[in-house]
C-alpha cells in the first residue's frame, strides 16, 4: 500500500515559537505558528492542510463515482471549511463543511445522491469520522 509523509519542526514556546512543515513530495513547505493556527497570523496550520486534503479527496471521489455511473464530468470545484472550536477536551475540530459545484451531465437529484455517496466514500471523510459533523452542500452548475 502507498505511504505518504510530511514532516514538521517546532522551535520555542507554544505562543512565541514557530515551525516549518514540509510535504514529503517537496511540493509545499511553509511556516506555521500559534498566531497562524489560533488567530489570523501569517502561515499555514494543520486545519488548513486538513481542509485541502478533504477538498481534494472529495473532488476525486465524486469524479470517480460520477464516472462509474456513466456521467461525463467537465469540472468539480470543492471548498472545505474546517471549524476549530473549544470543547471540554480543548481545541477541537468541531465541524467540516464541504461545498462543491460540478459541471457534469446528470440530473440534480442524481448528482445530490452521488455527492452524498462520495462524501461517505472519500478516504479523508472516513479518516475524520470522529468529527462531530461533516456537512455537504452540492450544486450542479449549468453546462
Amino acid at each position: 500500500m502507498t505511504i505518504r509523509e510530511a514532516s514538521a519542526q517546532w522551535q520555542g514556546t507554544l505562543k512565541e515559537g514557530a515551525g516549518r512543515l514540509r510535504l514529503g513530495s517537496g511540493v509545499f513547505e511553509g511556516a506555521y505558528s500559534f498566531p497562524s493556527r489560533f488567530e489570523s497570523g501569517r502561515g499555514t496550520n494543520p486545519e488548513e492542510l486538513i481542509a485541502a486534503a478533504h477538498a481534494s479527496c472529495f473532488s476525486m471521489a465524486l469524479t470517480a463515482i460520477l464516472g462509474a455511473e456513466g456521467h461525463t464530468v467537465n469540472s468539480i470545484h470543492t471548498i472545505a471549511k474546517v471549524h476549530l472550536g473549544v470543547t471540554t477536551a480543548g481545541p477541537t475540530i468541531t465541524r467540516i463543511e464541504l461545498e462543491t459545484e460540478a459541471r457534469a451531465s446528470i440530473s440534480v437529484e442524481d448528482f445530490e445522491r452521488l455527492a452524498q455517496k462520495a462524501k461517505a466514500a472519500c478516504l479523508v471523510s472516513r479518516a475524520l469520522a470522529g468529527v462531530a459533523a461533516i456537512t455537504l452542500r452540492a450544486r450542479l452548475a449549468a453546462q
